[in-house]
């Protein structure tokens, strides 16, 4: 088959054959105005896959697979990073963009976007020039506006994994559909489980575990905030799957589920930031996924706000950071909930928390660059740059480098830091960007890959 657009005809995805019967559920509508949604069980479509599991791998490998590279959103690579960079190439893309641009192993690019023709697009890391670029959205709809907000994830064989309105895609290399799974709302976090499926959580709170493989679930879906109660609610139609995501980035109460689940391989354990229908604040909910179901652990209701951060687990996976809309950032202890430590910031964490090292380094549009050090029982700041805003999500690297995006004169200014001291080592203008950038992102080869919200690529590669 040939690459480019979903195609139809002999390539148009089929149903599966066999498994359970369909199945339809209601939503409730609550008090404070949220949505509880169940699943459409549908059956999975599949299409232009490989017939064997055992050719495709999931792991942190040296691309940036993730929204925060891992499923420990570390925002952090293995990569050395190179402390001397020089602008390869730059490209607008035709729309906004709202993620952070996913890398696969070779190199290969994938960014989702709005514009009149494509939703999701793929670029060669070496030259910029297209792959392909493919609508989404059921029957194909290019318009569709939830890619933007969906979350993104790559495997080792450069399987693409990315949600849209409605539904989870994967698509191959090739830009080639293999399937799409039918989901209440819009995924805004795809993970990989430690056993090699995939995780989404859409912001209605609907979690599914899928094989990689078919797309089929491969445990009961769960529902974060309830299932519907029919009898209350027997008459209310199903709302638009896009609905409340205009919250998500601020983590407002509108977007139930704002952030990218911080997934614990070993334990089975993910993180999710949930809330409720009615209550004063958000939760930090601890879940875990057994290989046969998904058990509710447990729940701290302590995110004033909200959160527009995604959460991020510590290197041994016993301590869960996270931010609130009150300019905090608080430590849990992953066991149980209970909170380690809090820290009064001075801005709210937008985006995520970068860990390396016992290092932590959080994001924020409204902050500056700062790294913090986990002291146990308390926070302690190892230096601050008040002079360098933050105009992203700082990104550390192997070696103890860092790179971050600052306003310096009238532009914006790729900066590369020592994580250990916070000094400059280098700086790099981003040539007419505007705004601010949704994400940095590390290739195999040192790249630096930067996004901006408007809809602008640059890729910084190390000098020879």
């Amino acid at each position: 088959m040939r690459s480019g657009r979903r195609q139809t005809g002999r390539d148009e995805q089929r149903p599966r054959t066999g498994g359970s019967a369909p199945e339809h559920r209601a939503p409730a509508w609550g008090k404070a105005g949220a949505l509880t949604l169940a699943a459409a069980g549908l059956l999975t479509l599949t299409a232009c896959g490989s017939t064997t599991v055992d050719d495709i791998r999931v792991g942190p490998g040296k691309g940036w697979p993730a929204a925060f590279h891992d499923a420990r959103n570390s925002g952090a690579s293995p990569v050395t990073g190179s402390r001397n960079l020089s602008l390869s190439w730059a490209r607008p893309i035709g729309g906004p963009i709202g993620a952070p641009v996913t890398v696969g192993e070779d190199g290969q690019m994938f960014v989702t976007s709005r514009t009149p023709t494509c939703a999701i697009f793929s670029f060669q890391m070496e030259n910029g020039r297209k792959r392909f670029c493919n609508p989404m959205g059921p029957g194909g709809n290019s318009s569709a506006a939830s890619a933007i907000a969906a979350g993104a994830a790559v495997d080792g064989t450069t399987n693409v994994y990315v949600g849209d309105d409605g539904g989870l895609y994967s698509f191959n290399a090739l830009g080639q559909p293999r399937w799409r799974t039918p989901v209440a709302g819009v995924p805004v976090s795809v993970q990989f489980t430690g056993d090699g499926n995939v995780l989404s959580v859409t912001q209605f709170g609907q979690v599914d575990v899928l094989s990689r493989q078919t797309g089929h679930r491969e445990v009961s879906t769960v529902q974060l905030l309830g299932e519907p109660d029919f009898l209350k609610f027997p008459n209310l139609a199903r709302p638009a799957d896009g609905t409340g995501l205009e919250d998500c980035a601020t983590g407002g109460p509108l977007c139930s589920v704002a952030n990218v689940s911080a997934v614990d391989g070993d334990s089975g354990r993910f993180f999710v930031t949930v809330w409720q229908p009615g209550q004063r604040a958000a939760s930090v909910e601890a879940l875990r996924y057994d290989g046969k179901e998904i058990h509710r652990e447990w729940s701290a209701e302590l995110l004033n706000g909200g959160s527009g951060a995604s959460p991020a687990l510590s290197a041994d996976g016993s301590t869960v950071y996270v931010g609130d809309n009150e300019n905090r950032l608080l430590a849990l202890d992953t066991a149980d909930g209970r909170t380690k430590w809090v820290q009064d910031l001075g801005f709210p964490v937008r985006g995520g928390i970068s860990i390396s090292d016992g290092l932590l380094i959080p994001s924020g549009d409204e902050g500056h660059l700062l790294a913090l050090r986990d002291q146990g029982d308390s926070a302690e700041i190892v230096w601050e740059r008040k002079d360098l805003g933050l105009r992203g999500r700082p990104v550390q690297t192997s070696g103890g480098t860092g790179y971050t995006v600052a306003p310096i004169g009238t532009g914006l200014t790729l900066v590369t830091f020592d994580t250990a001291t916070g000094a400059t080592v280098d700086s790099d203008e981003l040539p007419d960007a505007e705004g601010t950038t949704v994400g940095t992102s590390i290739g195999a080869e040192g790249e630096v890959v930067v996004a901006t919200r408007i809809g602008e690529l640059f890729v910084f590669k190390p000098e020879k």
